[in-house]
């Protein structure tokens, strides 16, 4: 079976993206795992801190890897949004496919020395386990929270000035040697109300051609598809959508409990909440994967 590593790569080489998509519940795993399965594309789960240690760090990491072995699924976890370094060892330990430190919020000396000290870590544990770990940085804050919001939130940079610059880019990779790098390009975690702001697409091809990696677009819920496909084919080969999917899993459970008031199974009144959230990875993986 393929690697992540060489899933991303295959999918940027054809003008494509690998789509990642966050769950917090085994309804999620499933809904993007039967997704994935049914268009027969590799896809990545993705866990926050805050999602890892309301499923469990050792338990997802199990799941996820009895699906892979058991369907022969190229399906992978990824521990997002990590903030700190014993936080990345963690996710490392558990047997997760690849990490994010996030320190888009730090100074940029500071930001490059933890993730280093991350990339060393996993390039280490990878020489030991036999296994390979892929780590992804961040440079260029936007946003923490996915859920709808009422605007664009304080410190988010959507402007063209204030997005990630192709030099400090180079230079973030070339000194930590992250193998992704997630750069500020008018995307917010979340959806705002009345629209996301557009997507610069010649911002992410000039950070492309700078860095030679992977690039990675986060907060890619409430952006259209015209803006991600563009955003692909300038250089981004891992979509991360998670919003979208949070707003269809309370949807479809608030229908099935409204329709059906006196079920007690909750494998009854889930199942709809499970394929909601299913369609939307579906509809997103037609967006990454057809040109």
């Amino acid at each position: 079976m393929k690697t992540l590593r060489q899933c991303i790569e295959d999918a940027r080489s054809a003008g494509r993206a690998v789509g990642h998509f966050n769950i917090s519940t085994i309804d999620g795993v499933w809904a993007v795992a039967d997704a994935a399965h049914a268009k027969s594309v590799p896809v990545v789960i993705g866990v926050s801190e805050g999602e890892r240690d309301y499923f469990g760090v050792g338990e997802i990491a199990a799941v996820v890897k009895s699906i892979r072995e058991g369907r022969g699924q190229e399906i992978y976890l990824n521990a997002d949004h990590t903030y700190s370094f014993d936080r990345v060892k963690e996710a490392i330990d558990a047997g997760f496919d690849s990490v994010i430190f996030d320190g888009a919020q730090l100074p940029l000396d500071e930001n490059i020395k933890i993730a280093a000290q991350c990339v060393r870590y996993a390039k280490a544990a990878a020489s030991s386990a036999g296994r390979d770990i892929l780590v992804e940085g961040e440079l260029g804050f936007i946003g923490t929270s996915s859920k709808v919001l009422d605007a664009i939130p304080a410190g988010a940079v959507v402007g063209e000035a204030n997005m990630t610059k192709p030099e400090d880019a180079m230079r973030f990779v070339r000194e930590t040697g992250v193998d992704m790098l997630a750069p500020a390009v008018g995307n917010i975690h979340g959806v705002v109300k009345g629209g996301d702001p557009a997507l610069n697409p010649t911002r992410v091809k000039e950070i492309s051609g700078a860095v030679g990696v992977p690039l990675v677009l986060h907060g890619a819920s409430g952006n259209t598809a015209d803006d991600i496909r563009k955003c692909i084919d300038a250089g981004v080969a891992l979509v991360h959508v998670n919003t979208e999917l949070r707003l269809a899993y309370r949807s479809g459970l608030v229908k099935a409990l409204s329709e059906d008031p006196d079920q007690v199974a909750p494998y009854k009144y889930m199942k709809p909440a499970k394929l909601a959230m299913q369609k939307v990875v579906e509809d997103k993986l037609d967006i990454f994967y057809n040109s």
